[in-house]
């Protein structure tokens, strides 16, 4: 078996439709392989396999998260971005969504679904052994894999557009492609079906090569997942009350308790495998808990980790160069935005509050240890600098700040800018807008400059499945309430944070829901959170950045040692209804005249 970080070559290895020919000069390429050799043998099945694990949707390929189409970062090439956070969506584009850069296609995943349909409606040639591998065979482990790939495929497409057409059979050239949307209920039991298949399938471990694979925690969490968002304010409440076919973007009927129920029992069931816990979940009293948060995201493998994709130094992953801060040599494109850094709360569990003095002027000081494990700002000592960056630097502290100096031989104030700046004396066309770089995800060990890193990617996380749990519980309300508020602690301990205590059911919500924002920021989640809370207005307008100056005393010359930082206006972005569902694209509606368009398009 080969570990699944071997799928940037599955392309070049499955061109499994070449065709046969007599003629000796037209010979079948040794790195390609017919039908028949595909289905003939499981190493080259599994091979087949691989690919589809490949194209799911993941940021640290090509760096960019979807972060910057909410609020949690911003993107230093904006302009595909500020259309998106305008909602500027048409029929005919999805600004920064559609393409590769930040989320497959309709097309692109319908594609890929396609293979997973290829494959179930040829495993039964494959002539697989009765071998027992981690309590499975591996006839039964490929099918659980593709259940759950099939399943994880139709999770993205809902989580955009609602319901959609569910097939299940590799469509020929002959067949007919004009297929109705199913119902979003419909769409929900699909996947539900499928993970339940998946998990009846998969083995709850892999050992050696087959780690990355997914298991029966993994169907579990997704199934979890997708009833969780299930149950959520969007697919619930009448957002589009115009809107001609609800049943396409929502429930029409059935009760709203079921739901929430079965979406606690799917997150508990995950819970009492006993197979997960969260990473250094009691911080010793020597430990930096930062220090340790930042760990977790950067390690291979930790026993909170549920699904995730490995990557090599040869698969040229991006996230680095594309994240780290300029002055570094690094791009700085996914970085924080004031909205993102004003939400970590202080030490003490309070929250940040400009309008008081003391946190006005130390704003980084006294926060909670997730803040300094995620965003790198002013003052922040991050890592050595390279060579040519050390005789301005010698320590690794993180400059994004200007500072106003005497300048005697003009008998005027100069401002000089700090090598994280986009006035840089090492790059001054690089680097954050908005006063802060990334931390989390960045191996600090690799110079992004020159080398790839390895970090995993996670698509799913204990952390995660404990939150999903929370908020059911809390939603349920009632004797619910407490055991919800009992699980989002555990995940506040873990981060150094005192606990949530609380009766009122609107104020546990409001908890479950920041806990979420700040645990799981930068993760991908928040930009699903927003819609499914239907919280757009609240999340959607002008964005602030933070403006770092080390000011000079007019009457002494002296500049001060400690920054005046306040947040400043930045950027305008506005909400439209219509953004809570994707347009299905026009070329999309022309090939089936039988979908229907989403409200407002």
């Amino acid at each position: 078996m080969r570990k699944i970080y071997i799928f940037i070559t599955i392309f070049a290895v499955v061109g499994f439709l070449s065709s046969c020919d007599k003629d000796f000069l037209e010979t079948k390429p040794l790195t390609e392989f017919s039908e028949v050799d595909v289905w003939n043998d499981p190493a080259l099945v599994e091979t087949f396999i691989n690919q589809i694990y490949w194209r799911l949707d993941e940021p640290f390929s090509n760096g960019r998260l979807k972060s910057n189409i909410v609020d949690e970062g911003h993107y230093r090439g904006n302009g595909a971005s500020k259309n998106f956070n305008n909602c500027l969506l048409t029929v005919d584009q999805i600004p920064g969504w559609s393409t590769p850069s930040r989320y497959r296609s309709w097309n692109d995943i319908y594609k890929t679904i396609r293979y997973c349909n290829i494959f179930f409606a040829n495993i039964e040639k494959v002539p697989f052994e009765t071998t027992l591998t981690d309590g499975k065979t591996l006839g039964d482990r490929m099918k659980g894999e593709v259940h759950f790939l099939r399943a994880y495929l139709y999770h993205e497409l809902t989580a955009v557009y609602g319901g959609v057409p569910i097939i299940t059979k590799p469509y020929g050239l002959s067949d007919d492609f004009l297929i109705e949307r199913s119902s979003y209920a419909d769409c929900v039991d699909f996947m539900v079906s499928e993970l339940d298949l998946a998990a009846g399938l998969l083995p709850e471990t892999h050992s050696g090569d087959a780690k990355g694979r997914a298991t029966k925690g993994a169907a579990l969490a997704l199934k979890a997942r997708v009833l969780l968002y299930a149950a959520s304010d969007l697919y619930n409440t009448t957002v589009f009350p115009g809107y001609s076919n609800p049943e396409l973007i929502g429930y029409t009927g059935g009760s709203r308790t079921e739901r929430w129920t079965a979406a606690k029992n799917a997150a508990k069931a995950v819970i009492d495998l006993g197979l997960y816990s969260l990473y250094k979940a009691e911080p010793a009293p020597t430990d930096s808990v930062a220090q340790n948060l930042a760990e977790l995201f950067i390690a291979q493998n930790t026993e909170e980790d549920i699904f995730i994709k490995y990557f090599t130094t040869n698969q040229r992953q991006m996230y680095g160069i594309v994240t780290g801060p300029n002055g570094y040599h690094n791009w700085g494109t996914n970085a924080p935005i004031q909205e993102m850094v004003d939400a970590y709360e202080m030490k003490d569990g309070s929250k940040f509050d400009w309008n008081n003095p003391a946190h006005a002027s130390l704003p980084y000081a006294n926060r909670e240890p997730r803040f300094y494990a995620t965003v790198l700002y002013e003052g922040a000592v991050w890592k050595p600098r390279p060579a040519d960056v050390q005789n301005v630097d010698p320590i690794g502290i993180i400059q994004v700040g200007k500072w106003e100096r005497w300048d005697e031989e003009t008998q005027s104030v100069k401002i000089h800018y700090g090598v994280d700046t986009r006035q840089s004396t090492v790059e001054n066309w690089n680097g954050s807008y908005t006063g802060y770089y990334l931390r989390k995800g960045l191996d600090p060990a690799v110079d992004a400059q020159y080398f790839y890193a390895t970090v995993p990617w996670r698509w799913m996380r204990y952390a995660e499945v404990l939150l999903n749990y929370a908020e059911a519980c809390i939603e349920l309300g009632g004797a619910d309430l407490q055991t919800g508020l009992d699980a989002l602690n555990l995940v506040r301990k873990r981060a150094g944070m005192p606990p949530r205590v609380t009766d009122d059911q609107a104020e546990a919500r409001e908890f479950v829901r920041h806990e979420r924002r700040l645990e799981l920021a930068f993760e991908e989640h928040r930009f699903f959170d927003v819609r499914r809370w239907v919280i757009g207005p609240e999340v959607y307008k002008p964005i602030k950045v933070a403006d770092v100056t080390y000011k000079m005393d007019p009457v002494t010359k002296v500049t001060a040692t400690v920054p005046t930082i306040f947040p400043k206006d930045f950027e305008t972005w506005s909400w439209n209804d219509k953004a809570y569902f994707f347009p299905i694209l026009r070329d999309e509606m022309s090939k089936n005249s039988k979908l229907i368009q989403n409200p407002g398009y």
